[in-house]
């Protein structure tokens, strides 16, 4: 599939927004990147998670403690990745180059590899959201049919009751295939990129052993195989969950579109802010409690209108956001709480997965 373009010609939203976020920045003598609140979040989760693994590893707990600690660590693990790896890998961590990369790597040490996320989420996802054969992120086939315009199978009748097994081995399928698959392929859904450097490469394999090393073969010397795999089942699933829920409620719900470019011009006729608003949805905005631990994720549509602004002021900017909404006629998505955009996007399933 060759590249699709958006009609910006006439990108008079975006323009009218930015102008109203760039004077509120610069208003309040703000910076884009992280503060204080991204700071003592980012000491809080790294050090809860190499503590909770330090007390699985070297004090011998029953098991009705230590597989509630692997829940808690692969709940941890989740976020840190919409925490710190996301702003470190979108630059808005800090305004130190290398200490975005720093937090971006935050990812290898949980089995992941952050160029290849930069490419996957940064390049694909964020360019072409909800675009079905360029998003990679809708693209969960055979298992998900996540829009109309992929193939119906007869198991997809039961999709909205099966996702949360699905979703729970989405942290396992990421680090063990996906990231082996695009390695190998140099392809992110229809998209290549180009080839790795040497030291990329490295990155690749060491931090992939590494991780083997420290969550698989040290634990099975210590506490045995099965122990070891019971344990490890229970982090990725509760880690999976988490982050196949946050992902999916932010896009794939009932009132998001599936833009289709037209054949002809291989171009979508709406301008890309737009375009990112009627794919993308909010949830849960006014829980703190969400919004700390989901590192802003609940702002989704905010974050696709300004990734290289921190997390940590999407709460203020999303007013802006929405009067320009109101002011231009856009429908501005929004969810009141998790429960409500989950229970959306369970419909969207079933209604996608009855769909012909």
């Amino acid at each position: 599939m060759s590249k699709i373009s958006f009609n910006n010609k006439n990108n008079l939203f975006y323009k009218t927004l930015k102008e109203k976020v760039d004077h509120y920045f610069e208003s309040n003598d703000l910076n884009l990147t992280g503060n204080w609140k991204l700071y003592s979040k980012t000491i809080i989760l790294c050090v809860s998670a190499i503590t909770i693994y330090g007390v699985i590893m070297f004090f011998d707990l029953p098991a009705f403690v230590s597989l509630p600690l692997c829940a808690l660590l692969g709940f941890n693990f989740a976020s840190i990745g919409f925490n710190v790896m996301h702003d470190g890998g979108h630059g808005s961590y800090s305004e130190m180059k290398w200490l975005n990369k720093v937090m971006a790597y935050s990812l290898n040490a949980m089995g992941g590899n952050s160029y290849l996320w930069n490419v996957k989420h940064n390049l694909n996802h964020h360019s072409y959201t909800n675009i079905e054969g360029m998003d990679d992120d809708i693209d969960i086939r055979p298992w998900i049919r996540s829009n109309e315009s992929q193939p119906r199978y007869w198991f997809h009748k039961y999709q909205h009751i099966y996702w949360v097994f699905f979703y729970s081995f989405t942290y396992l399928f990421w680090i063990f295939f996906a990231d082996f698959k695009k390695y190998f392929s140099r392809k992110v859904s229809n998209m290549k990129f180009k080839e790795m450097n040497l030291r990329q490469h490295i990155s690749f394999w060491v931090s992939k052993v590494l991780y083997i090393i420290m969550f698989l073969v040290l634990p099975m010397l210590k506490f045995g195989f099965w122990e070891t795999i019971l344990g490890f089942v229970v982090l990725s699933a509760v880690c999976g969950l988490t982050l196949g829920v946050v992902f999916q409620i932010a896009h794939l719900v009932e009132d998001t579109e599936f833009p289709v470019a037209c054949e002809k011009t291989n171009k979508i006729e709406q301008e890309w802010a737009i375009h990112q608003i009627e794919t993308t949805a909010n949830f849960a905005t006014q829980s703190r409690v969400v919004s700390w631990f989901t590192g802003g994720l609940n702002f989704q549509v905010e974050h696709h209108l300004f990734p290289r602004i921190s997390h940590v002021h999407y709460p203020a900017i999303s007013k802006l956001v929405k009067e320009t909404c109101d002011q231009f006629k856009i429908k501005y998505i929004e969810y009141p709480n998790m429960f409500s955009a989950l229970a959306s996007h369970v419909m969207h399933l079933k209604m996608v997965g009855s769909a012909r």
